[in-house]
């Protein structure tokens, strides 16, 4: 198993670093894009911090692991359109950028997102990866079907499988793993980014 993941992340160094910058170059943009994007972002800002000051939403570990597992799972089958994938974590990186932008205190803000984002950042990079490795499979599988001389669909599509099978397994250990990350994610912005920022600052101050 272990030897299966070493593959998984060395077989697909491409797609994981495509996700790496396609992440902090989102968040770059809209950092310093925040004055272009107000229109568009404020009000997801204000809807978001409305639900969570009306108790709407609430930043129980249930409540964020559930939101942030929905966005790793969409990455993963929006992987079957490619470029979704990517535009889900562009999304999700731009709104970081313009929120740190927005805000008034920038550095008790990047101590809430630190503590938390090295699980959360990581795992958005490997589902977006694992998306990007789920359509390489399907190409694969789709051009090995193509130029396949079977006389049987079913003999065609155990072959093609069988040249393809890897990249799908593989894709599945990234969604594995960003979940995992996830879930460590959550219990931490859950419990102690809150602790862990307010004793930095207490100790700076």
């Amino acid at each position: 198993m272990i030897n299966e993941i070493k593959l998984a992340f060395s077989e697909n160094k491409l797609a994981i670093f495509i996700s790496i910058a396609v992440l902090f170059l989102s968040i770059i943009l809209g950092y310093f894009l925040e004055t272009y994007l107000f229109s568009y972002l404020n009000p997801v800002a204000e809807d978001l911090t409305q639900k969570v000051e009306s108790g709407v939403i609430t930043l129980t570990f249930n409540d964020i692991f559930f939101n942030n597992i929905r966005i790793v799972f969409q990455m993963f089958i929006y992987g079957i359109a490619f470029c979704f994938s990517v535009l889900i974590l562009s999304f999700n990186g731009i709104f970081v950028g313009y929120y740190v932008a927005t805000t008034n205190n920038l550095l008790y803000t990047v101590l809430l997102i630190i503590p938390h984002g090295i699980f959360e950042f990581s795992s958005c990079i490997l589902a977006c990866a694992s998306g990007l490795v789920l359509f390489n499979f399907i190409y694969k599988f789709l051009k090995a079907l193509w130029n396949d001389e079977n006389e049987s669909a079913r003999d065609s599509l155990v072959d093609c499988f069988g040249i393809a099978g890897d990249k799908l397994k593989q894709a599945i250990i990234l969604l594995i793993i960003a979940s995992i990350l996830m879930v460590i994610a959550g219990i931490v912005e859950a419990y102690l980014t809150i602790p862990i920022a307010n004793f930095i600052l207490s100790i700076l101050s």
